[in-house]
């Protein structure tokens, strides 16, 4: 009897303690479960860069192998590059004729200059060898008039009156030609400053053929440094189709180029996202990995579904209609470091789970759960006291 009853209380004592750990097993995972939200549609996703040429050549050199890391500023690929060195000489040489051609029209806008100066000084030279001669000739003819009225009353010889008269004569042919001298100076001068204004022109003309020469050979000077490949950021090489001898063209694809920056892209249920917010922690769990656990959070959700922005969005307003639940794609970044030998690359699947809620939000379930432990716990206590209550005696 006795070992009955002790086997009884043995049974009893199990029982009671697994409903005890089963109650607080389903709290933790009914809390767990209303706190966290997750999901297996969710992939890493990153920055792939495709990598090609700027200019049309012969590859000469390749310096990378497929799935090699690389850094910033690593040679990558060099493209043969003495077609772009004879045009860079060709440009430079057109340069330097160009600023040739701009010395020599300065020279020459500096003769024309002081010609112009010489022109100007002997010009105003004749205009006042003109002014003197006309003021002579002005005498010469008062002179003349005087000459003549003194020749009719007698009172000078006919030999001094032929002397004015050819002094007046002399003066007046002197004027002329002062004025024609001065006429054919000022039309000197005239042309010289119409040479001097073509010859700045020239200067003008030469001025703009050194800036097109010089940005011509700025523009094949940048096409040969872009004869060498160069990685534009940290990363890894992928999917590189370019060989040595390979003649490739302007915005051909070489290769990809994954940075080390990746995140991952979750596409949760719409009715996931009720308590969803940024910066929310989240726990990341790789398919590749399964023992390691990354730390997260929570960058940016989408706004619209994934569906809304496919190549054929759904159109629900023809046919039958059926509701689906919609996704949302949500951005969550890594906290945590990657692991020495850990590739994360974009596409691998991953797991991520989002902590959206604290325990302090369901306080009305705790409280049930905590109620429904001590009414286990009184069940138990009871099944323990009639174990222990002895059976009546038989009359």
């Amino acid at each position: 009897m006795t070992r009955e009853k002790s086997s009884r209380i043995a049974l009893l004592a199990v029982c009671g303690v697994a409903l005890i750990v089963a109650v607080v097993w389903g709290l933790r995972y009914v809390a767990f479960a209303l706190s966290h939200e997750s999901t297996d549609d969710a992939f890493i996703d990153g920055d792939i860069v495709p990598i090609s040429p700027k200019v049309a050549g012969e590859v000469m050199l390749l310096h990378i192998r497929d799935n090699q890391d690389v850094k910033q500023g690593d040679l990558l690929v060099e493209i043969d590059p003495r077609d772009y060195e004879a045009r860079l000489a060709a440009a430079r040489a057109a340069s330097d004729g160009a600023t040739a051609q701009h010395k020599v029209a300065q020279i020459d806008l500096e003769k024309s200059r002081s010609r112009l100066v010489s022109l100007e000084a002997d010009t105003e030279q004749a205009r006042a060898q003109a002014v003197a001669a006309e003021a002579q000739a002005t005498r010469a003819d008062a002179d003349l008039k005087r000459a003549r009225e003194l020749l009719q009353t007698g009172a000078i010889a006919p030999q001094d009156f032929d002397l004015a008269q050819a002094t007046a004569r002399s003066a007046n042919a002197t004027l002329e030609a002062a004025r024609r001298k001065t006429a054919s100076n000022e039309a000197l001068v005239a042309e010289e400053r119409q040479q001097l204004a073509h010859n700045q022109a020239q200067i003008d003309l030469a001025a703009t053929e050194i800036e097109q020469a010089q940005a011509a050979a700025r523009l094949v000077d940048l096409a040969l440094s872009y004869t060498k490949i160069l990685a534009p950021s940290d990363g890894r090489v992928t999917r590189k189709s370019v060989e040595k001898g390979a003649y490739v063209q302007v915005g051909q694809i070489l290769m990809a180029l994954v940075p080390r920056d990746v995140w991952v892209t979750a596409n949760f249920k719409e009715s996931q996202l009720t308590h969803m917010r940024p910066s929310q922690v989240a726990e990341i769990r790789v398919d590749a990995y399964p023992d390691m656990r990354y730390r997260g959070h929570v960058d940016s959700i989408q706004a619209g579904s994934g569906a809304q922005f496919s190549l054929l969005p759904t159109e629900n307003a023809v046919g039958n209609y059926v509701k689906v639940v919609q996704r949302v794609p949500v951005k969550i970044m890594f906290d945590s470091p990657r692991a020495d030998g850990h590739l994360l690359g974009p596409g691998m699947s991953v797991v991520p789970i989002v902590r959206v809620e604290s325990l302090h939000a369901h306080i009305p379930l705790t409280i049930f759960v905590v109620v429904c432990v001590v009414v286990c716990l009184v069940v138990v206590i009871a099944i323990v006291r009639a174990a222990f209550r002895e059976k009546p005696k038989a009359a």
